[in-house]
Formats: C-alpha cells, sequence, structure tokens
C-alpha cells in the first residue's frame, strides 16, 4: 500500500492491517474527510450469535464511529431468507421468520459492546433489510432492478465460479442473493446516505455490485472496502477453535474460554491480533508481538485481558487472568472454569470418566475421549487419566474434580447439594 491516506479512519485501516482492497483509495480518503459518513456492513442472522470470525468486521465499525463517522449494522432479516453462496459448498438451510428473528435477537446483544446506538450524528444505526425486501413486488424487481445485471458477470465472479467449478449445484434462489445485497446498498444510500460497504474479501463482487447499481439508478457515488479474510499462522481458520466455533454471546461461550482462546494465540499472531482487535498503540503491539521465548506469553495475557475487555468488560478480564494464573501456574481448580454440575440422580450407581470428558466438553464423542486417554491427553486433578473404563462416584465427587484435555483446557464437574 503505498497510498498515504489524510482521513483518520483510512489510516488506522491500512496501519493496522485492516485494508485488503478499496474500490477508489482517494475518492473514499477525501469523502471521509468531508465530513460524517454512514458506513454500513451486512450480517445475515443464520445463528444466535455472531463468532470471532465476524470480529474484524465489528472492529472496523468501531473505528469507523471513533473516528468522528457513522456505522450502520445491517441485519439480513430479508437476505438470511435467501442465503450467500459465496465460497460455500452446499446451499445454507432456510430459517422461517421466528427463528430469523430469534438470531437477529441474539447478534444485537454483542454489537452493544463496541459501537454506541442512538439519534446523534455518529451514532449507529440498527438497520433489518426486511424492511424493504420484504414488501418487493417480484416483476417491478425484475424490471426495475434485474436489468442491469448481466448474467454473465454474474458467472464470472469467484464466489459463484469457484462453486460451479466443483460442479456443485447453485440454486436460482442463491444466484439472487448478490443482486438482493447490491439492492440493500442503493437503499441504504437512499434511506439514510450511506456512502460506504465495507465487508471481508470474499464480499468484494457483491460490493462492486452495490456500487454499480447504485450508480446507474440513483446515480450516487459510492465506496466499498474489504478485510482480508483472517486464518491463523497455522492455516486455521478465523474464529474456529478445537471446540468448535467462539461464540461473542456469552451465553454460548463462557468469557473465560473466550478469553482462553485469545491466550491461546500463537506466537506468530500474536502481533498481528494485537493490532486487529485491541486499541493499543501500533507501536506497543510492535513491541509486543516481537518478543521472544517465554516473554511473549505476557502479551497473549494482555491480548486475551483487552479482547475479553472489549467485549464481556474488565472484570471478565480480570477473573478469567486469575483462574488461568490458579489453574496453571499453582496447579489449582481455578473457580470460574468452565463448570458441568451432576445433580445425584445423575451418577445413579455411578458415571463413566469418558461420560464425563464429553460432557464437559472436552471432547465431542465418547470414541473421541477414549482416545484422548489412550494417546495420554488426558487429566483428572492433574493427574494422568490412563483408565478410560473409570466410574466416578458421588464419593469422588465430594469435592470439585478438574478433567483436562492437553495442557489448555479445562473444566470442572461438581455434584450439587
Amino acid at each position: 500500500m503505498t497510498y498515504h491516506p489524510k482521513s483518520d479512519f483510512m489510516n488506522v485501516m491500512i496501519s493496522r492491517g485492516f485494508l485488503a482492497d478499496c474500490t477508489d483509495y482517494q475518492g473514499l480518503d477525501e469523502a471521509l474527510n468531508t465530513g460524517v459518513t454512514p458506513a454500513y456492513i451486512g450480517f445475515d442472522a443464520t445463528a444466535k450469535s455472531l463468532h470471532v470470525g465476524s470480529l474484524i468486521q465489528i472492529m472496523m465499525l468501531r473505528w469507523l464511529q471513533k473516528t468522528g463517522h457513522k456505522p450502520i449494522t445491517l441485519m439480513g432479516g430479508g437476505t438470511t431468507k435467501v442465503g450467500d453462496p459465496s465460497f460455500r459448498a452446499d446451499e445454507r438451510p432456510l430459517l422461517d421468520d421466528a427463528a430469523i428473528q430469534a438470531n437477529i435477537d441474539g447478534i444485537q446483544q454483542a454489537f452493544a459492546s463496541y459501537i454506541t446506538y442512538g439519534d446523534g450524528p455518529t451514532d449507529a444505526l440498527m438497520i433489518n433489510n426486511a424492511e424493504w425486501l420484504d414488501g418487493l413486488n417480484y416483476i417491478e424487481f425484475l424490471r426495475d432492478i434485474g436489468r442491469h445485471f448481466s448474467v454473465n458477470r454474474m458467472l464470472s465472479f469467484e464466489s459463484v465460479k469457484s462453486r460451479l467449478d466443483r460442479e456443485q449445484s447453485l440454486s436460482f434462489l442463491e444466484f439472487n442473493y448478490m443482486i438482493l445485497q447490491a439492492y440493500d446498498f442503493m437503499e441504504l444510500n437512499r434511506r439514510y446516505g450511506c456512502r460506504l460497504q465495507m465487508g471481508g474479501s470474499d464480499q468484494w463482487g457483491n460490493i462492486v455490485n452495490g456500487i454499480d447499481l447504485t450508480r446507474r439508478v440513483i446515480d450516487g457515488e459510492v465506496f466499498g472496502l474489504t478485510s482480508p479474510l483472517l486464518t491463523t499462522s497455522d492455516g486455521k481458520k478465523m474464529g474456529k477453535s478445537q471446540d468448535g466455533a467462539v461464540w461473542l454471546n456469552a451465553d454460548m461461550c463462557a468469557p473465560y474460554t473466550f478469553w482462553q482462546f485469545w491466550r491461546n494465540t500463537t506466537d506468530a499472531d500474536t502481533g498481528r491480533f494485537l493490532k486487529l482487535y485491541t486499541e493499543l498503540p501500533l507501536d506497543e503491539c510492535e513491541r509486543l508481538g516481537q518478543l521472544a521465548g517465554s516473554e511473549i506469553n505476557e502479551a497473549k495475557i494482555i491480548l486475551a485481558n483487552e479482547v475479553t475487555t472489549l467485549l464481556h468488560g474488565s472484570e471478565a478480564a480480570e477473573t478469567a487472568e486469575a483462574t488461568a494464573r490458579e489453574v496453571f501456574e499453582k496447579g489449582g481448580v481455578g473457580d470460574d472454569l468452565p463448570t458441568i454440575t451432576l445433580a445425584p440422580a445423575d451418577l445413579g450407581d455411578g458415571i463413566s470418566i469418558v461420560q464425563l470428558i464429553v460432557k464437559s466438553g472436552l471432547a465431542k464423542s465418547g470414541k473421541e475421549a477414549k482416545r484422548l486417554i489412550s494417546e495420554n491427553g488426558a487429566r483428572l486433578n492433574d493427574e494422568p487419566l490412563t483408565d478410560a473404563g473409570l466410574m466416578v462416584d458421588a464419593t469422588a465427587l465430594a469435592a470439585p474434580i478438574k478433567l483436562s484435555a492437553g495442557k489448555k483446557r479445562h473444566a470442572l464437574v461438581r455434584l450439587t447439594d
């Protein structure tokens, strides 16, 4: 990137590593310098929470607001009924209105931790695209909007082309998604003066479509900006852990588990993640990212604390760190570890250690739990667990027991009174 931006927002995007591509660097930079610029990112409501993979986009909206502009979080109440085919191998399951609304209600929780909503000039707006999509007249839409789209060009976009090249079915429903997303951008420009759409680099084709449509239909000048699709240095998709997705809502991923995900960042990713997911000064991110040996672990703790504080608050971050130090450094139990609670009736004459490992979330199946034990990866109260046939009764649970999978994943099992 050789372009030297004048606007604070573009400077942050470039210097902290958020920027993959932009439709017009100079034009956007100048627009940002003329006053408050509304910008949006769309989020389809496919689950009751977003996960860590969406955090880069949420941080972009946060920086947008911190640099004096207006974020719009667009909820895909309409587009979720279609499903974005971008770089997917199959069609998303279709959800009904009630399920989509329940997911939107859940997703809203995370945004409030990062951006401020309200009626002020730079306060964020939360908009649902069902507002305009649900009432569309199909014939009018085809005539007024569909005529601006070339099927030849739509087939050339990588997100569609890759699916067809693999001879995987792409339904007509999904094929319409890019037209609806383009229409969203035009409507947001028309209704709210939105001038910028942001998203992951897999959304580039959809964003460009929206810019073209807005120019053709209402002669509006709008811009697009994408962030890199992040993978960790070991090639894993960002937002996934050994146990599955790392959700942002506390009821789907406990703050301690969230903290631990960031504490487990690889050495090579630490500096980069500090720039993207915290607000620490750049020189401090650089310094921490260059630490080596055992010192890099303190940088990872800072990363985990900063990211957890933004989402769950400083008290949750402090508690998670204290629990981690108790568990890892002092060999203790740690009261804030993920915990499962059993009633005496659940035990009967006893419950197998394999079942407990699965119930605690340390393994997804009995087969995986047995393999963990056979490969010496399981521990019971910090002692190696070698007997996959071990039964645990009420006497063994007179005090909480600690289960561990490897060195970094732990859970408590308690018995209710």
